[in-house]
């Protein structure tokens, strides 16, 4: 019987080289389970949440590899103020943000927002990392960010260190920081993404890190797209939008979301910084065309535009404000129209993979 194979399948001890994003336990777990890696997005949860979770992924795979991602953006406020935070936002973003609120008729939320139950700031970030750190979990891996203080305290706990990048010119930075596994995310990708396309960046993190494997992220939906991401060059893949339609992640979803997803094509993404103040690809909805409205003010940085949106994020999916409801995906949202279970989606990229390769020889002559 053929399988799929990469040097990280060896190195990693897992079945096939596609590794799993996503912020749902059931749904990480599932990925893992079907002999991929799994890795769970635990930036917006507090620190004894991220314990909690992580403990609960690894009794849903046992001694199976999994992973955690956290985003550690530099330049971050010290301590975890909201209040400092809103006395120097601008008067203008919060009267924008009240019209939103009334033309749309949102009621106030009845608790924080997922973006400001806390503030992204180094005090969070510290408390979040040691937890990491303290867990089973097999894998740390970087968003944005890979501070060379972390990656050497998650390898002196013998932890694999990753990190997503979207340029050539962060491959050396990253190596020297003490990454082991590179994430290239081209412009396609879901969320916080950079302006290179996939295959314009793929080859060229590839020649510059050496001997360090290559993940591809961006546009993956397939697996011709898998085939071509290892004809570059790549170890594997690295997917979040795959799952965003999974049978496992939909007690994660607003049901709002999953009939948009479904019905979303690849040119129905926009990228925005209404969200975090960091570049973010959505699916397009009203919220997204609010903030690129003439008369809206530039997004805030980050952690600024999430305190000044982010109840109001919540506040949306609470009280099913169905223009406003939204989800982050990469343009790959085109090629998933129906929720499917996680193992089903993974059974169906590994076969289209190796059928892939396999056609790939009759090129040669």
């Amino acid at each position: 019987m053929t399988k799929l194979w990469s040097p990280i399948c060896e190195r990693l001890g897992i079945e096939n080289p596609i590794f799993g994003f996503a912020h749902d336990v059931e749904a990480v777990a599932a990925i893992t389970n079907a002999g991929g890696y799994g890795v769970y997005g635990a930036t917006r949860r507090f620190p004894h949440e991220i314990k909690e979770e992580l403990a609960a992924i690894r009794k849903l795979v046992g001694d199976k590899a999994f992973g955690v991602d956290l985003v550690l953006p530099p330049g971050m406020p010290e301590h975890n103020s909201r209040e400092a935070i809103e006395a120097e936002i601008p008067e203008e973003h919060k009267a924008f943000v009240e019209k939103l609120i009334d033309k749309f008729q949102v009621p106030a939320a009845t608790q924080p927002g997922m973006r400001t139950r806390f503030i992204r700031s180094t005090e969070i970030e510290e408390e979040q990392i040691q937890a990491v750190l303290d867990s089973s979990v097999d894998m740390f891996a970087c968003g944005i960010g890979a501070p060379a203080h972390v990656m050497k305290a998650a390898k002196a706990r013998g932890k694999t260190t990753l990190a997503l990048i979207g340029s050539p010119h962060h491959v050396q930075r990253a190596i020297d920081a003490g990454v082991e596994i590179l994430v290239a995310q081209g412009y396609d990708a879901g969320a916080h993404t950079g302006p290179i396309g996939t295959y314009s960046l793929v080859p060229q993190i590839v020649d510059a890190a050496g001997d360090t494997p290559v993940l591809v992220a961006g546009g993956v939906a397939t697996g011709r797209h898998i085939a071509a991401a290892l004809a570059m060059g790549a170890q594997g893949v690295w997917m979040g939008t795959a799952w965003l339609l999974s049978k496992e992640h939909q007690g994660h979803m607003h049901p709002v979301n999953t009939e948009k997803l479904m019905a979303a094509g690849s040119g129905d993404t926009v990228i925005t910084r209404s969200e975090s103040g960091k570049t973010f690809r959505q699916v397009r909805t009203g919220w997204s065309q609010a903030w690129e409205a003439e008369d809206a003010p530039a997004p805030l940085k980050m952690p600024y535009q999430d305190v000044l949106v982010g109840d109001l994020l919540g506040a949306i999916e609470e009280h099913d404000i169905e223009p406003l409801i939204h989800s982050g995906a990469g343009q790959s949202i085109g090629y998933f129209n129906e929720v499917k279970p996680v193992a089903d989606i993974m059974n169906a990229l590994v076969n289209e993979t190796i059928e892939s390769l396999k056609n790939q020889s009759g090129f040669l002559r």
